[in-house]
């Protein structure tokens, strides 16, 4: 079978009403559709990206080399079937694939919005995507799936939409960003803004693509230290020097070093950076339990069945930040959830990267 995917832009012109009280309008969601919608619509299943992800999960563009970033769980006979489900996954509000963002422009003029672009929250985000579900005329899902940034996407949409999904999958993620994992985002937030090429807000992104943002590369360095652990990066990298470098070079190079540019720097041509700074907002303020008295009261209003999934070696959402979902619903007497924690020592990245470690739970969970 093909994966049949289409790509997608949905125009709103009503506004987008925020948890700040702000409102967006218009705005566009950029999405991205695998498989075939069956007749009564019962095979929807929902992707959810994290921070620096996109709607493209799956396959791959012409052209391009590299699939979707969730490529080895979503496709033909793989734990998320596109011969069964009708897949979606849409860039998140705030984003800068397709979505409106920062860099988008302001009505009724075109220059973008920049620092006019309102705070968003994952709970915004959440109900964007339930605005443009609703436009589909998809009601309910069989499941949605996701992890990192796309697990607090999950577990919003269990909460303030309890009827919408029977399956919810939430991984690597938490029920409140801490201060271990808001600490990292400072270190990339302040990167860029120190850049003088960043121009406080006011670059050319052009120049951006061509050239990347060294602070923010550095941030992002930041960042995948808390994406690995360090078992990983033993097994990763060891202690293997560049082979062309001297010891004794000032700037010889070890492999993790060259790892991190290497990364760090391609990453800033493609992503922007405005973006990063309000995701990482987004980010730092999630609470499950904001709006309510406490995390025990708002997980009172799930309803769908809810697997919970964490790593044993997440070094940015430590395992224990699971499974205090996990113990809460138990205690406030929710029957119907599971949790686990995978054995890995890859790190927060592991449900990216190590699928064949969780993949026939998942397939388990959709057949159910």
């Amino acid at each position: 079978m093909s994966l049949n995917l289409k790509t997608h832009t949905e125009h709103f012109t009503n506004p987008l009403y925020l948890e700040s009280g702000r409102i967006l309008e218009p705005y566009d969601i950029t999405y991205e559709t695998y498989g075939e919608l069956n007749s009564d619509k019962s095979n929807v299943v929902v992707i959810c990206h994290a921070l620096t992800g996109s709607h493209h999960c799956a396959g791959t563009y012409e052209g391009d080399k590299k699939p979707g970033w969730w490529d080895n769980l979503v496709g033909s006979g793989k734990a998320v079937d596109t011969d069964k489900y009708f897949v979606i996954c849409t860039n998140v509000i705030g984003s800068c694939f397709g979505s409106t963002g920062p860099m988008s422009p302001q009505h009724p003029h075109h220059n973008p919005y920049r620092y006019k672009f309102p705070v968003v929250t994952i709970k915004d985000m959440v109900k964007a995507q339930r605005i443009l579900f609703d436009k589909l005329g998809i009601h309910s899902v069989h499941a949605i799936i996701g992890g990192s940034m796309g697990g607090m996407q999950a577990l919003l949409f269990a909460i303030h939409y309890p009827n919408f999904a029977s399956k919810i999958i939430s991984m690597a993620t938490t029920y409140a960003t801490q201060p271990w994992a808001i600490a990292f985002n400072k270190v990339a937030q302040e990167s860029i803004l120190k850049d003088p090429e960043f121009k406080g807000g006011y670059y050319d992104s052009q120049t951006i693509k061509e050239n990347g943002l060294s602070g923010m590369a550095v941030g992002r360095m930041a960042g995948y230290i808390s994406f690995l652990s360090y078992e990983s990066m033993q097994s990763k990298f060891g202690r293997d020097y560049k082979s062309t470098d001297g010891l004794y070079e000032l700037f010889g190079k070890f492999q993790v070093e060259m790892f991190l540019e290497y990364n760090g720097y391609n990453f800033t041509k493609l992503f922007d950076p405005l973006s990063y700074l309000y995701i990482t907002k987004a980010i730092n303020i999630y609470d499950l339990s904001r709006g309510f008295d406490s995390l025990n009261e708002a997980l009172r209003k799930v309803s769908s069945e809810l697997h919970l999934i964490s790593f044993s070696n997440d070094q940015l959402f430590k395992n224990f930040e699971m499974k205090e979902i996990s113990d809460t619903l138990t205690k406030i007497g929710n029957t119907n959830h599971t949790y686990v924690d995978i054995e890995s020592d890859y790190g927060h990245d592991a449900f990216l990267v190590e699928v064949e470690k969780f993949e026939e739970y998942v397939k388990d969970i959709l057949n159910g």
